[in-house]
């Protein structure tokens, strides 16, 4: 259970969040991951750490610089099962506010 609870703390970020969604598409260094979350890059290298910890990103340095990629592929389903659920109750929720107009 601890695991489990381990892998949703590491998904309560909404900066860790955009960080996995920009390394959907593939490997990028830190400094393209800051300008892609609009992030500062202390808080882009600390979230980035924060996830490599949990097992969901992958790192590898090159010279002075820091690649990232997916290490856990499998999160994104996660991911999309929850988006799934959200537009589901948004979805009911806007019809019920519709039918009290």
């Amino acid at each position: 259970m601890e695991l489990i609870a381990a892998r949703f703390r590491a998904l309560s970020e909404p900066t860790r969040l955009k960080l996995l969604m920009a390394l959907e598409e593939g490997e990028k260094n830190v400094t393209e991951l800051v300008r892609l979350t609009a992030g500062t890059q202390t808080n882009v290298s600390r979230q980035l750490g924060a996830l490599v910890t949990a097992g969901l990103l992958a790192r590898r340095k090159s010279g002075l610089s820091v690649f990232y990629r997916i290490a856990d592929p499998g999160i994104f389903d996660l991911c999309r099962h929850v988006c799934a659920s959200l537009q589901k109750r948004i979805t009911q929720e806007s019809e019920i506010f519709k039918a009290h107009s």
